[in-house]
């Protein structure tokens, strides 16, 4: 198929019917809610000139164009990279995929070429950023016409190089489709998304599909300490790549001291400080630094570089208070990812200071993890309060005692539950004293708390501090 044939003369490309206008090309795309099939007849009411579907609709307009395709959604990809003109052909486009670890390894890339002097553009889900203008972001991973448009903008900004997140659900809906990667990360994966993927397998192979399709010119870096590590890289025809803290690899690495403000490690035996936490960041820290030297890096800019990151926004964040309690904000919203930063936690503390987690489980999204992530926060806190999260248009209440059902019996002591996050925050601060240690997960960056479909203003990080400030801590 000839896709400037579609795109030939169009005003604009859209999926969105209420959108079309006169000369729009409309894509009838599938999708989980609603099949854009519905609407070709209020697309073309609107003004759309052209009709991209999989089926015909029972009546056509005269003077309107149909193109029936196998998959409307990819062609959407091809077309609206075609109609931006290739964008992702003319930068350097790195892809990051895995349940943990994408927003700091994608903000951290981004911000080591920025310092290393380059111009730079970054797909997130906290920020879209061209160059060093922020554009607010929305999904892990925009659509079709959206990511186009993103990095059309970074090429006229003059960016050399873009870093994005690739979630599972954008891989298989087919929104990256028609974009060129110069290479793929892939950090773990552990149980998440499964209200939409169904199964570890459909979810794990919606992944491998990302490096199914990078090109023979592009890296495939992947985490050969997590078991589905190298069934990424079995049918890729991408330059094969590793990193580990556990086996050799292309890139090595090994923790040699942990702090609460950082690390000391060495990669492939050279020594390097940072202010990232934790195996995990370690991890996130030898992605990063395998993809600077896959992209041309030398050692040293690259180790140099390293040393000066600093943590993403909502990723084991440090909000300490006066009276030397320590408090952390982190995303971690998964059982795997909970699991990490309260070991984290453990590895540094004394154990002579009383460790508090506050943590909730989003509403309308997986229920199998919520036990699992109560489970894993009971086992390595010495307290946890239960509470709200984003409920969304599930009862937070119901939610709440689906988690605490995974806590053992010998257990309930050192449970609480307080719907009302805010509340939480502040009865853990309360309930804190001089060194102890208060994890706040789940929420990270976010900036709201979504209750019955409105976004209420919420930072668990200014929560936490007008606690210390208004209690004591």
């Amino acid at each position: 198929m000839d896709i400037n044939e579609i795109i030939n003369g169009a005003k604009d490309l859209q999926f969105d019917s209420r959108k079309c206008q006169e000369g729009s090309v409309f894509f009838a795309v599938r999708g989980t809610q609603v099949d854009g099939h519905e609407y070709i007849a209020k697309a073309v009411e609107n003004g759309a000139s052209t009709i991209v579907c999989e089926r015909l609709p029972e009546r056509q307009t005269p003077g309107v164009r149909y193109f029936v395709v196998d998959n409307s959604a990819e062609v959407l990809g091809l077309a609206a990279s075609e109609y931006y003109g290739n964008p992702s052909e003319k930068l350097h486009l790195v892809g990051v995929t895995g349940t943990n670890g994408k927003t700091t390894i994608a903000t951290l890339l981004y911000r080591l070429f920025t310092d290393a002097g380059y111009v730079c553009g970054l797909l997130s889900t906290i920020e879209n950023i061209i160059g060093k203008k922020v554009v607010p972001s929305t999904h892990t991973t925009g659509d079709q016409l959206e990511l186009n448009s993103l990095l059309a903008q970074m090429v006229e900004a003059g960016c050399e190089y873009a870093f994005m997140e690739v979630s599972s659900h954008a891989i298989d809906q087919d929104r990256i489709a028609g974009l060129h990667f110069d290479g793929g990360i892939f950090t773990n994966l552990t149980q998440d998304h499964l209200d939409y993927h169904k199964t570890l397998a459909n979810y794990r192979d919606a992944k491998k599909k990302f490096f199914d399709n990078l090109p023979a010119t592009a890296f495939a870096l992947t985490n050969l300490d997590d078991k589905n590590g190298m069934v990424m890289l079995q049918n890729t025809k991408a330059v094969k790549k590793t990193y580990s803290l556990k086996h050799d690899a292309d890139f090595k690495g090994r923790v040699m001291e942990s702090y609460f403000d950082g690390m000391e490690m060495k990669i492939n035996d050279k020594a390097v400080s940072t202010f990232l936490v934790g195996r995990f960041n370690a991890y996130n820290l030898l992605a990063i630094y395998g993809a600077a030297a896959l992209l041309g890096m030398t050692e040293e800019e690259v180790l140099q570089e390293v040393s000066k990151l600093h943590s993403a926004s909502g990723r084991f964040q440090m909000v300490s208070s006066k009276d030397g309690i320590v408090g952390i904000v982190d995303y971690a919203h998964t059982p795997d990812a909970l699991e990490n930063v309260l070991s984290t936690i453990n590895e540094i503390r004394t154990h002579n200071e009383m460790l508090i987690t506050v943590a909730g489980a989003g509403g309308n999204r997986d229920a199998d993890k919520r036990p699992k992530m109560a489970a894993a926060a009971v086992r390595l806190s010495d307290r946890l309060i239960i509470t709200s999260d984003n409920p969304r248009f599930e009862e937070p209440e119901e939610i709440i005692r689906q988690m605490k059902a995974g806590v053992p019996g010998e257990c309930y002591n050192k449970v609480l539950c307080i719907t009302d996050r805010r509340e939480a925050i502040r009865t853990a601060v309360a309930l804190a004293k001089r060194g102890d240690i208060i994890l706040v997960a789940g929420k990270g960056h976010e900036t709201y708390q979504d209750i019955k479909g409105v976004k209420h203003h919420f930072d668990d990080r200014e929560e936490l501090e007008k606690a210390f400030n208004e209690i004591g801590g």
